[in-house]
């Protein structure tokens, strides 16, 4: 069984425009690095705040929030403000308390067996397999999608579902498609690419290729989703924090009988144009307390990509945390 999410809503005071901007960051930037370390989901309207996620992390994070509106009165924050806040309130001691709760889950393929690498993957595969509609919210290199196909590609040589879909939104930051080269088909497809290859690393190249032949598998931009009903499928939507609340609500309503949806995205990396609302943040919102839907937020630590990946990560941490005591001018003489 999943694990419940929580709602947390906190009012803070006093009401002061320029402290909830310090608090907030340029562009939100401190609410984001809260959400990527704790995997929680961080709204506001205002001073009015609400926190969705695990019901520790929440609560963590409702305490964080507080402690550090109380510091914007004396402090200008920054990145290493909110890293210290989190280190000294004891978050990786709290993220350790919430990693272990579930057994082990093996999804197996022709290919192999591909099993869940933290607590976070467990939660998501077990939550995938028992739930009809399921959300994976978290950074980049947190397994979201490669476990997602892991489970279709399982799901189809098992026959539980009869094709597979895999949609994602055709939106990337500074292009637009009617100024990349080739017809439409070629325009979309870069777009696609990383679905393509955890389907290559599971079925092989040549078997693709034919299950697309076939229509087994579908890969398409999520427009082409308008006006259909899918049923005995297993469809995934990646990339869903560039989805329009409009287009979350279209792909939701496309699931039919016999099927399984996962929607996967990171809330901190929207693409979509300044003042665009993503579909992917309003869905967790709305539909969190609804039967049947399934949500695991994974945080900065589930990241397993190769080694290195996290050390560039956290070398890039260091760096924007100590960027602004190197922009600052000299003043030794």
């Amino acid at each position: 069984m999943s694990t419940p999410i929580q709602t947390v809503d906190l009012q803070l005071e006093p009401e002061d425009n320029a402290r909830l901007a310090n608090l907030c960051g340029p562009f939100d930037q401190h609410l984001r690095q809260l959400e990527r370390r704790l995997g929680i989901e961080i709204n506001n309207r205002g001073l009015a705040f609400r926190l969705i996620g695990d019901p520790d992390a929440t609560r963590f994070g409702e305490q964080i929030l507080r402690d550090l509106y109380a510091e914007t009165a004396e402090a200008v924050l920054s990145p290493e403000t909110i890293h210290l806040a989190l280190q000294g309130a004891g978050a990786d001691a709290l993220l350790d308390e919430i990693e272990d709760r579930l057994p082990e889950v093996v999804i197996k393929t022709k290919r192999g067996l591909i099993r869940a690498r933290g607590p976070n993957q467990q939660e998501y595969l077990h939550a995938i397999l028992k739930h009809d509609i399921n959300f994976g919210v978290g950074p980049a290199g947190t397994g979201k999608t490669y476990l997602a196909v892991a489970c279709a590609v399982e799901a189809l040589e098992s026959d539980r579902v009869r094709r597979l879909l895999l949609v994602r939104p055709a939106v990337e930051a500074g292009e637009r498609l009617g100024f990349l080269p080739g017809d439409l088909a070629q325009k979309i497809d870069p777009y696609l690419r990383p679905l393509y290859d955890a389907l290559f690393e599971m079925f092989g190249f040549e078997k693709v290729n034919k299950l697309l032949e076939r229509n087994v598998i579908e890969v398409a931009p999520l427009a082409y989703m308008r006006g259909r009903t899918l049923n005995d499928s297993f469809i995934i939507l990646d990339e869903a924090q560039n989805t329009t609340p409009e287009q979350m609500k279209m792909f939701l309503t496309r699931i039919g009988f016999g099927s399984t949806a996962v929607i996967t995205g990171d809330v901190t990396q929207v693409d979509l144009p300044r003042g665009q609302p993503s579909g992917l943040r309003q869905a967790v919102e709305i539909l969190k307390d609804v039967p049947g839907i399934s949500f695991t937020f994974f945080n900065a630590r589930d990241v397993v990509r190769h080694v290195l990946v996290q050390r560039i990560v956290n070398a890039y941490e260091s760096y924007e945390r100590l960027k602004p005591a190197r922009s600052s001018p000299d003043t030794t003489s």
